[in-house]
């Protein structure tokens, strides 16, 4: 797709929202800012990473999500989950129980996403050998790393390893699986549970990709709510349906944990997990401060995919509880029932990415250079009569920021609190002028008196 449009999946209730700066503070592109009391979110600058959302105190920050009917529309209907679905339950619900609610709930096959690791695996391994100079490699598993990528470090994008992830391999199977069953493919309904904002802007808006193979996203947090309910309601009850796809590998269970892709590939391989500690090692990498690297697993949350934005438990919970899943099936010898390797050649050929990964920089001031540097030693000039203390009270996250958005035309350097009261000392800027300046910024509500 191109780079013109991009879908986000972050969304701000204006109604909710304080304009109290927690999401402007830790966004990482910078991408948040304040206009009239309300949080703002610069949509070219945003890669769905989900900061904001988890730190909102007042949940003024939400995922958009698609009507869970939707799926009806369809008459098969196919549901993908991430293995961390599984660590989201008490260990009391068995896995058999949560598949048996999915088919109650109207599915007609459900599918872990993580059953197509083996063979990614295997590819990825093709082409780490085949790529040798593309070396150090970072994973494209994150959605939310590739899209920082774009945006903040585009001379690293080829770097990026050009294979399709797990949920389009396991999309494309179960599509191929159901139409050589004689099924039209306008009545197969692919739907993936998300973990994530940012693959649901990877679904509806892929990178590399026209279209994607899956139709519809499910929040996780909402899925799992349906299921518990019904669980509760059904304990007494017998829920013997199980999946034709049920046991996974232990390999593939740890897919979506910190260090459960680096740990498959030869040579030295970083895990690196947490949107922050992301940024620093990418800096270093584009600073060639990190040259005897093979290979990166970057994954923006927190403990990776059992952090996600969207899952329920507590991300060391999920952890704990996949860890026992896998270590139980090595322990019982569970066997592994896996179709995939018949339909090898076919996905094999799916697997590539077709199209370009576009840069979306956001450091670009202008596409002609020369004004482009005569923007920049503007925004050095305005940096020096800043107070550079990055207080935010200017509606922007840092000093940096705002001298940025000044030279774009974006706001004005007498939104620094500082700088109204330098021009009010001055006489150049009126009581009045200043309050009106901060109100823009804060919207009039901040400055009137709150009897109640």
């Amino acid at each position: 797709m191109g780079n013109e449009t991009f879908y986000h999946a972050l969304k701000i209730n204006s109604e909710v929202c304080t304009g109290c700066t927690h999401c402007m503070n830790v966004c990482p592109t910078a991408a948040i800012r304040i206009k009239y009391g309300k949080a703002t979110i610069n949509e070219a600058a945003c890669t769905d990473c989900g900061m904001c959302l988890k730190t909102c105190p007042r949940q003024a920050i939400y995922v958009e999500q698609d009507d869970f009917n939707q799926i009806f529309k369809f008459s098969y209907r196919i549901i993908l989950l991430p293995s961390v679905f599984i660590g989201q339950f008490p260990e009391d619900i068995s896995e058999e129980q949560i598949f048996s609610e999915l088919h109650n709930l109207g599915f007609h096959y459900v599918m872990e996403v993580d059953k197509s690791t083996g063979l990614l695996m295997e590819e990825t391994k093709h082409y780490l050998q085949q790529h040798p100079r593309q070396r150090p490699f970072i994973s494209s598993f994150c959605p939310a790393v590739v899209r920082l990528i774009q945006v903040r470090f585009p001379s690293l994008i080829g770097h990026i390893v050009r294979l399709k992830q797990a949920m389009d391999i396991a999309a494309i199977y179960v599509r191929k699986k159901y139409i050589d069953k004689g099924i039209p493919e306008k009545e197969i309904g692919v739907f993936y549970v998300t973990q994530c904002a940012a693959k649901i802007a990877a679904i509806k808006c892929p990178v590399g990709e026209e279209n994607s193979p899956v139709d519809g996203v499910i929040n996780m947090d909402f899925i799992y709510n349906k299921i518990l309910l019904s669980i509760n309601r059904h304990k007494s009850q017998v829920l013997p349906r199980v999946p034709e796809q049920y046991h996974l590998t232990p390999q593939s269970i740890q897919w979506t944990l910190s260090g459960g892709e680096a740990s498959n590939y030869p040579g030295r391989c970083l895990a690196i997990d947490e949107i922050h500690n992301v940024i620093d090692i990418l800096e270093k990498l584009e600073n060639d401060e990190l040259t005897d690297i093979d290979f990166l697993e970057l994954r923006a949350c927190d403990h990776s995919c059992a952090g996600g934005a969207l899952a329920i438990n507590n991300r060391f919970l999920t952890i704990e509880r996949l860890q026992k899943r896998m270590e139980n099936y090595i322990k019982y010898n569970y066997i592994s029932i896996n179709k995939m390797p018949r339909y090898k050649d076919f996905l094999v050929k799916q697997m590539q990415l077709s199209g370009e990964i576009p840069p979306r920089s956001i450091e670009k001031l202008d596409e002609d250079l020369s004004v482009a540097f005569q923007k920049m030693e503007k925004i050095t000039r305005i940096m020096k009569v800043l107070p550079q203390i990055d207080c935010g009270a200017c509606g922007t996250p840092s000093c940096q920021a705002l001298a940025q958005d000044v030279v774009q035309g974006k706001a004005k350097l007498n939104q620094c609190i500082f700088m109204q009261k330098i021009l009010t000392r001055e006489g150049l800027l009126t009581p009045e002028e200043s309050m009106e300046l901060s109100a823009k910024v804060w919207g009039i509500g901040k400055f009137e008196k709150n009897e109640e």
